[in-house]
């Protein structure tokens, strides 16, 4: 018998097949949108991927702004390169965007969420953000909801870098007062949320019961306890029914990574990191005796925690773990370095605290290990280019170190954290702290560019790469105003509490 949910998708599949020919491009490229916005897409994704195809073939030469910076970004998100002249028609001879469009606010903030979407050397899109920014923000006082709020969280968070799952719960409350809204998308929209809220329930209260007893178990009491916004870390990078193995393991090593950060930024001697670090390296039960009295427990949790990952997965998926603790132990080792300065009281170059600190920020580890539990889309080759640690991977620990960096600088480092990027920065150049500050926001804007470029190099990667920008955009939730709301997690418990304990009215 059919649910209600499934008589909804069935309506939507509807919407899809009633277009024809190239009159209706306009609409394909807004029900992709919407249902990309209302976070249902993952349910459509076969008809959306045969839209995005037929949105390029069809020879498009539309003049509305909205629309022509609509198609920009939906194809470039997907791969497909599409040329910043498009925007060109809008401007005047000197190169300059048209008056006639400053006062198009739709127009505006289209451009302004597509055109971060930028790779480097496109200064013309650097140029449009900042020229739909400015006009956007001299109509604030004049807009109405829904679009007031939509423009306020775009202009606090670009569309491009915004995790659809966060997003969608404000968005299904605008969009039933959009002159455009389907009930059977709405309401569609509001019972897969709910839907999908009561199995992450049920895996979150299962995580914590695993997490209270891990932390019980190995006795590190100066580590964080943050099981929740462990999972929910996990969860910003796929949300999805099918990839709830993936989540709970990319969960349960955001916790063992914790512990293992914390271990040398809060306690560990210099000669209890490098016995700890020879102990990683090794991965064997023999190097137990290497390891001090307190962090055994946590040791033989470790390695029982990688095994039962492996005993979880299918026999062709079994050599991803090898790949999972290689990730991990460079972690280590790059703590390891971290301590090593700290305790020498060495100030690296900025060049040599980056190279280092990038892998220490963690993200590129967890990257390698968010792959372990996903299906047969992830083969070797894509792990061989996880573990390079290389274009967007390293991107994504960029902007991880740069945002926690500027962030502790505003709020203080743990006791035994070695120099920052930001303060070797300053030692090196001699700069005033605002001139660094800069810089680093910088160069977390031109790491951005480098996962955008990632679509289009990686092209046959593109799931796993837009997997990457998942979890660098959960920054944009960790650092937030600059602050840690990792370390000190009340930042985001609205957000937590929307996501796993409010349902959505129906």
């Amino acid at each position: 018998m059919m649910t209600g949910a499934d008589k909804l998708k069935e309506d939507v599949h509807m919407m899809f097949n009633k277009f024809n020919g190239n009159d209706t491009v306009v609409e394909k490229m807004v029900l992709t949108d919407t249902l990309q916005r209302l976070g249902i897409d993952h349910l459509f994704q076969e008809q959306i991927n045969m839209v995005i195809s037929e949105i390029q073939e069809s020879g498009f030469t539309g003049s509305d702004l909205y629309e022509v910076a609509l198609r920009f970004r939906l194809l470039r998100e997907n791969g497909i390169w599409v040329s910043p002249d498009v925007f060109n028609k809008f401007k005047g001879e000197d190169g300059s965007f048209n008056k006639i469009i400053t006062n198009d606010l739709r127009g505006l903030l289209s451009l302004y969420n597509a055109a971060y979407l930028s790779v480097h050397g496109e200064s013309e899109l650097d140029e449009a953000i900042s020229f739909a920014r400015h006009h956007i923000e001299s109509m604030r006082g004049s807009l109405k909801y829904p679009l007031s709020e939509q423009v306020k969280r775009n202009l606090e968070i670009p569309y491009s870098r915004t995790l659809k799952r966060i997003d969608a719960p404000y968005y299904i409350e605008e969009y039933k007062n959009e002159q455009t809204c389907s009930p059977s998308i709405l309401e569609l929209a509001k019972l897969e949320f709910n839907l999908l809220q009561k199995l992450h329930q049920r895996e979150l209260k299962e995580f914590c019961r695993w997490g209270n007893e891990l932390y019980e178990e190995v006795e590190l009491s100066y580590s964080r306890n943050r099981i929740v916004e462990c999972y929910f870390w996990s969860y910003t990078e796929y949300y999805e029914q099918q990839y709830g193995d993936a989540r709970i393991i990319l969960a349960k090593l955001i916790v063992l990574a914790t512990f293992l950060d914390d271990t040398f930024d809060m306690h560990a001697s210099l000669e209890d990191g490098r016995k700890f670090n020879e102990a990683i390296q090794r991965w064997d039960d023999s190097a137990i005796p290497l390891l001090p009295e307190y962090l055994k427990k946590y040791y033989v949790r470790l390695m029982n925690t990688f095994i039962e990952f492996e005993d979880d997965l299918k026999p062709d998926h079994k050599y991803r773990i090898v790949y999972c603790r290689m990730a991990f132990q460079t972690l280590c080792r790059h703590y390891q370095q971290e301590s090593e300065w700290f305790h020498s009281g060495y100030i690296p170059n900025f060049e040599e605290q980056v190279k280092c600190s990038v892998i220490s920020a963690g993200t590129p580890t967890l990257f390698v290990g968010s792959l372990v539990g996903m299906g047969d889309e992830v083969t070797q080759e894509a792990f061989e280019w996880a573990i390079g640690f290389t274009d967007a991977v390293k991107a994504c620990g960029e902007v991880t170190r740069f945002m926690d960096d500027l962030a502790s600088f505003e709020h203080g480092k743990n006791k035994m954290d070695a120099p920052s990027s930001l303060e070797c920065y300053i030692n090196q150049y001699h700069v005033a702290s605002e001139v660094a500050i800069a810089v680093l926001e910088n160069l977390v804007e031109d790491a951005w560019k480098t996962i955008n470029q990632a679509r289009f190099d990686r092209h046959a990667l593109l799931p796993l790469v837009n997997r990457v920008a998942n979890l660098t955009k959960s920054m944009t939730l960790l650092f937030r105003d600059k602050s840690d709301h990792y370390t000190f997690s009340r930042g985001n418990k609205d957000r937590i509490h929307q996501q796993f304990v409010a349902p959505i009215p129906i």
